[in-house]
């Protein structure tokens, strides 16, 4: 898919990404660097909080959100460049064994007043498991160039 300028958005418009298949070697392994908490590090002693079994990280699953928003068919010209983050929501835990996706629905398209070269795409980016449950909402605002002329 080619890349695409401002005015190739539209509210609603929904772009939809493959799929990631995540495995305990990897929550393990970006837990011990980033985030070392019991819950993500240890599959027992995870069971006695309240996930009750080992979970990624959030920061893990933001990480694999934006991989796999980078290889959907949602392609801002300049990329994928956020501005502004408006929200990070986890509403329930990445498990080992999960496959994720991410559907990402344009909210809103603006212009830039003070720069016209370029407008903002509030977005909403939904990871959703393979029950189609989500696991994390996040809404950017990601700045798209405008065409030429």
């Amino acid at each position: 898919m080619d890349a695409m300028y401002l005015e190739d958005f539209a509210a609603g418009q929904v772009f939809g990404s493959p799929t990631y298949a995540v495995t305990e070697a990897e929550i393990l392994a970006y837990a011990r660097q980033y985030d070392p908490q019991p819950f993500h590090l240890d599959a027992e002693a995870a069971k006695a909080t309240l996930f009750g079994g080992l979970a990624a990280s959030g920061w893990h699953t933001a990480a694999m959100t934006m991989r796999l928003i980078v290889d959907s068919d949602f392609r801002p010209a300049w990329g994928v460049i956020g501005g502004r983050m408006e929200s990070v929501e986890w509403p329930r835990p990445v498990r080992p064994g999960d496959v994720l996706r991410v559907e990402s629905e344009v909210l809103e398209v603006k212009p830039s007043r003070s720069k016209p070269e370029q407008g903002m795409l509030r977005v909403r980016c939904t990871t959703l498991n393979q029950q189609g449950q989500p696991v994390q909402v996040i809404v950017p605002n990601i700045i798209v160039p405008r065409r030429a002329g």
